[in-house]
């Protein structure tokens, strides 16, 4: 019999009665299975979610050739709305997997992703649409960005504590690979009439003094197919888990909680630079260095900091989330510096070779951190839960574990919702500084002040000598 099977109420779609991933012979014997079933389906949704929720940082690059008289700093505003609209709906569905559970949820949330996708292919197939209907689809991309929190904490349950990071870094990295594939892969759909009659007629766009005929709208209808596959997937082969059921003002105790707010902080500087930079990067590039085609690069930034997330959670599984935090937050201010460094300087000079090295590292040390911190948040709950209990009363250690384990997915949601208004603040920050000032340099300025406050809240709490909660 599988190891599917053979766990009670296991059946895909089914609801778990029985579940403590904690105990090794468990784990061993019937958990792990059913954990990485539920992780690979959650894989794919999450990719999609990103993929929809970061379309806008490449569909925003291409309206002006479309004949949409829009400005640089809308055009910005366009980029940044999703992730406005996605760290908001994040609080909402930080709570929603103990309360619907994480089969159903997870369903409904990927099909949602069907209305940005459909309603921006027909948008931009007519340079008429006006800016406020375009802005609301930016809005609506959001649902996608929603997602990763309801995603995180409902993967959370599923993994023993010392297999957390690891999983949620696998399920994140996966995940946030869509921010890269969405902006690797729409400059190759554009260029044929895939959907054939289904996908409305050609855009005429002149490119190098040529001439020709692009089918914009393929850069959202190219996800419609899948994100319907994957809502089936999610539909029929996830689980619901009974324990992990939890009322809104169970979860909210998280709001009392000093380390859940450290954790926003430090989170922010991870994923919310991750995010932002990524929605933010063909458009700076596209106005720092004209001359360079930044969908042939932009790419590049987001699939190195995704890749490079699951590597973050094994490392911090093996070395402890806040010595790796604290380091990486020192490499990211450094990098920042780098920047600042090879921009050009009023119109002219500037190195793209050196400013994209250093965007780079940036994504690199991104991705390496929301794997830290990730693995950092489950722990210090969960440790924090245990504190005084009687480790040979079993009731007692049953209870203080599933508090540990609620707060701390509530947490890994909140804190996600809180990051992810990273992604409006750092693109609009470079519109409005350029605005301001002629240049980016002043966000970036701010950016690196910001990441030296993280080193401190790292070193302090979490990874000096004595410090409060070490992980």
């Amino acid at each position: 019999m599988s190891a599917t099977r053979s766990l009670p109420g296991a059946r895909r779609g089914g609801t778990l009665h029985l579940w403590t991933p904690e105990d090794r012979s468990f784990w061993e014997r019937e958990g792990e299975a059913v954990a990485k079933l539920n992780l690979w389906i959650s894989v794919p949704a999450l990719f999609l979610a990103f993929a929809i929720w970061q379309v806008w940082s490449v569909v925003a690059v291409s309206l002006p050739g479309l004949g949409f008289k829009y400005s640089t700093n809308q055009l910005f505003w366009l980029a940044a709305a999703p992730a406005l609209s996605g760290a908001t709906l994040r609080i909402f569905y930080s709570f929603m997997v103990p309360v619907f559970g994480g089969r159903r949820w997870t369903a409904i949330s990927t099909a949602s992703l069907l209305i940005p996708a459909i309603g921006i292919g027909y948008a931009v197939q007519d340079n008429t649409t006006s800016y406020p209907t375009m802005l609301i689809l930016a809005l609506l991309c959001g649902l996608g960005g929603g997602n990763f929190s309801s995603s995180m904490a409902n993967i959370s349950f599923f993994f023993p504590k010392e297999r957390k990071g690891s999983a949620l870094g696998v399920n994140a990295g996966l995940g946030n690979l869509g921010v890269s594939v969405v902006q690797f892969l729409s400059p190759l759909v554009v260029t044929a009439g895939i959907f054939g009659i289904f996908g409305g007629d050609p855009q005429s766009v002149v490119k190098n003094g040529n001439t020709v005929q692009v089918w914009t709208q393929n850069a959202a209808f190219i996800w419609v197919p899948w994100i319907a596959l994957a809502s089936v997937a999610a539909w029929f082969g996830m689980n619901d888990i009974a324990d992990a059921k939890a009322s809104f003002a169970t979860q909210a105790a998280i709001f009392r909680r000093k380390h859940n707010w450290l954790m926003c902080v430090l989170y922010l500087g991870t994923f919310g630079s991750f995010i932002g930079y990524a929605a933010g990067f063909p458009l700076l590039i596209k106005n720092q260095f004209p001359g360079v085609n930044p969908l042939a690069y932009a790419w590049l930034g987001p699939l190195v900091g995704a890749v490079v997330r699951p590597f973050g959670g094994w490392l911090a599984d093996k070395l402890g989330g806040a010595r790796v935090t604290l380091w990486n937050f020192i490499v990211m201010a450094i990098a920042v510096l780098g920047v600042i460094h090879f921009l050009p300087s009023n119109g002219a000079g500037g190195s793209f070779a050196g400013f994209f090295v250093c965007f780079l590292v940036l994504f690199l040390t991104t991705g390496i951190g929301n794997g830290s911190t990730f693995r950092m948040i489950p722990v210090i709950f969960l440790t924090e839960a245990m504190r005084g209990v009687d480790s040979h009363n079993a009731a007692a250690v049953a209870a203080a574990t599933k508090e540990g384990n609620t707060l701390g997915a509530a947490t890994l949601g909140f804190t996600a919702a809180f990051a992810a208004y990273g992604g409006f603040f750092i693109p609009k920050s470079y519109g409005s500084s350029i605005a301001l000032t002629g240049g980016p340099e002043a966000a970036l300025w701010i950016f690196s002040v910001f990441y030296a406050l993280c080193i401190v809240l790292t070193w302090w709490y979490y990874a000096r000598k004595n410090a409060e909660m070490p992980c």
